[in-house]
């Protein structure tokens, strides 16, 4: 998959107005494919041969492949450039996919790396009339809050499936460290083979919890995600009662981003 290979950061700067079309286009491109999804694309595949499980991966990898078009889209409108790196290390049995989250389309981005991903994701996408049949043909998993919410993530781990998280529950407040909260290493403990962490980074900062859409940057942003090396949960659960590993995992993970994230401060003169 190009995305998950190449380095593409060279691209000359398109002019600020045609990027606040290609912005906007990009947003109506997303709803509007969301719709066709769950009115055209997914009652059909729920019509192909094979049993429940088929047609959930069958929905997975059409998320992925659109959510790959998707964004490069947004590259050759010139909205982003783009860098991954270590993408051949995500997508692997029992994987705990872990990132930050400081703009509105890294769960499209780490989507569309993976074939066969899980994914916990807000309540209201559930809801939400544009996303809600991608969301539900691929049985993703609800941030409810629930206790239920945990089980079932720790389940899908156990079962083999890959699956994304995002510990802060929600974008990354600009200029500030991400809070990541226990629910992930608990998770992690109790269902992971291997946790995955994914740094990821946006500069120019855009599509930000504080910011609407049509509020772009002088310049267009480039998005940079790096995968990093597994952690083994065991070595964690091993150290006391669950309460006691699930904090020390994860002020690992928090302590790992933080130092991560320096790395991509842009420096100054």
């Amino acid at each position: 998959m190009e995305l998950a290979t190449e380095s593409v950061n060279n691209r000359p700067n398109a002019p600020w107005l045609w990027r606040l079309v290609a912005t906007g286009l990009s947003f109506a491109l997303f709803g509007l494919g969301g719709l066709c999804l769950r009115l055209i694309v997914f009652p059909v595949i729920d019509r192909l041969p094979g049993d429940a499980l088929a047609r959930r991966r069958r929905a997975r990898l059409t998320n992925s492949r659109l959510f790959w078009f998707f964004v490069q889209f947004m590259y050759r409108s010139g909205v982003l450039t783009y860098e991954v790196e270590g993408a051949e290390r995500l997508g692997r049995p029992g994987q705990l996919v872990i990132a930050n989250h400081p703009s509105l389309i890294d769960v499209v981005v780490l989507v569309s790396l993976i074939r066969d991903a899980n994914c916990v994701v807000k309540q209201s996408l559930w809801d939400n009339p544009f996303t809600r049949g991608p969301i539900r043909a691929a049985q993703y998993i609800s941030n409810n809050g629930s206790a239920e919410m945990l089980d079932e993530a720790a389940a899908a781990l156990q079962q083999g499936q890959t699956l994304i998280i995002f510990p802060e529950g929600t974008r990354t407040t600009p200029g500030q460290p991400p809070q990541f909260h226990r629910g992930a290493a608990a998770i992690a403990l109790r269902g992971a083979t291997r946790v995955t962490p994914v740094v990821i980074s946006v500069t120019p900062t855009t599509l930000t919890k504080a910011e609407p859409w049509y509020r772009i940057p002088s310049r267009r942003f480039h998005f940079h995600l790096r995968v990093g090396d597994d952690i083994d949960p065991q070595v964690f659960a091993s150290q006391g009662s669950a309460p006691i590993a699930s904090r020390r995992l994860n002020d690992h993970l928090h302590q790992h981003f933080i130092k991560e994230l320096a790395l991509d401060e842009p420096t100054t003169a």
